[in-house]
C-alpha cells in the first residue's frame, strides 16, 4: 500500500523571482544538448529586454489560477518500467491552509485518506488501519523536487510551478509564446498560448548536469470552470534513472464551494 501512496504522491505533485537580468545569447545559459535550445530564438535589444521580460511575466502571473476553495476527482495513470497502476483521486483544499486527498482502488476500495499542512502531511492507511505523520520535506524525498505547501497548492490546481524571472530567451509566433528562464534548480521552458497565456506545456531540466532530471509536463483540454480556465488534462513524463509516464483527467472540478472531501481519523487507528 505504501507503495501506492508514494506513486500517487509523485503522479499529483510533480505539475510554480530573482531581479530581472539582460537578456543574453542562449548559448552562454543552456548546454547544447538541451532541446530547449532548438526551439529558441535567442536575442532582444538590451534596451528593450527589462520591459519584455517584466511584461512577459506579468502577464503570466494573472492567468494564475485564484481561488478560496478547490474540488476535484481526478484519475491517475501511472506507468513505469516495472508496473502500471490506476487509482481515483480526490481532493480538497483550503487556499493556504490545508490539502485533503483521498486515494481509492477500484479493486480494493479507499486505500489512503491523506492530510497536507505548511509543515507536515498525515497518511491514514486504511487497511491496515494506522496513522503515520511526516514532515513536508517527505514529498521531495519522494518526488526528488523541492516542493513546498504553495508548490503543492499551485500544481493541484495547474498554475505553472518554478516560474522564475530570469527570463533568458524568449520566441513569439502567431500561436506561442515561449519562454525559457533559469532558476537556482531548474531551467525551466514555458509554451504559452499567445492570445491568452494558458499554459499549453512545462519542460524542467535540472541546472546541474549531473543530475540529469527531466520532468514534461503538458496542459490540454482546458474548460471554463467558475470563471476560470482549467486544463482537465494533465500528461507528465519524468525521467532521471528510469522513465514514467502519468496521465491525469480531473473531473467533477469546483472553485470556491464547500470542501467536499475533509475526513476524520477512527477511533481505532493506531499511530504508527
Amino acid at each position: 500500500m505504501q507503495k501506492i501512496f508514494i506513486i500517487i504522491a509523485a503522479a499529483i505533485f510533480i505539475f510554480s523571482c530573482k531581479s530581472v537580468k539582460k537578456v543574453e545569447a542562449i548559448h552562454n545559459v543552456i548546454a547544447k544538448k538541451d532541446t530547449a535550445q532548438t526551439i529558441i530564438v535567442a536575442e532582444v535589444s538590451k534596451i528593450d529586454s527589462e520591459s519584455i521580460v517584466k511584461g512577459i511575466m506579468e502577464k503570466v502571473m494573472r492567468k494564475k489560477i485564484d481561488f478560496a476553495t478547490f474540488n476535484s476527482k481526478v484519475k491517475v495513470d501511472y506507468e513505469g518500467s516495472e508496473n502500471s497502476i490506476h487509482v481515483t483521486g480526490y481532493i480538497s483544499i483550503l487556499k493556504d491552509s490545508i490539502i485533503y486527498l483521498k486515494i481509492t482502488h477500484p479493486l480494493l476500495g479507499l486505500v489512503f485518506q491523506i492530510q497536507i499542512a505548511h509543515d507536515s502531511i498525515l497518511i491514514v492507511d486504511m487497511k491496515k488501519k494506522y496513522t503515520e505523520k511526516k514532515a513536508i520535506t517527505a514529498i521531495q524525498e519522494i518526488t526528488k523536487i523541492p516542493f513546498n505547501f504553495s508548490t503543492l497548492q499551485d500544481a493541484l490546481v495547474g498554475n505553472p510551478i518554478f516560474l522564475d524571472s530570469n527570463v533568458v530567451s524568449f520566441k513569439n509566433n502567431a500561436t506561442q509564446l515561449l519562454v525559457l528562464m533559469v532558476g537556482d534548480v531548474f531551467k525551466h521552458l514555458l509554451t504559452l498560448e499567445n492570445t491568452n497565456f494558458r499554459v499549453l506545456h512545462s519542460k524542467l531540466d535540472d541546472v546541474d548536469a549531473m543530475r540529469n532530471r527531466t520532468c514534461d509536463i503538458t496542459f490540454s483540454n482546458y474548460q471554463t470552470i467558475n470563471n476560470r480556465q482549467f486544463a482537465t488534462y494533465r500528461q507528465i513524463s519524468v525521467s532521471e534513472k528510469s522513465k514514467l509516464d502519468v496521465y491525469l483527467d480531473f473531473k467533477e472540478t469546483s472553485f470556491n464551494d464547500p470542501l467536499k472531501y475533509v475526513f476524520s481519523i477512527p477511533k481505532n487507528f493506531k499511530r504508527k
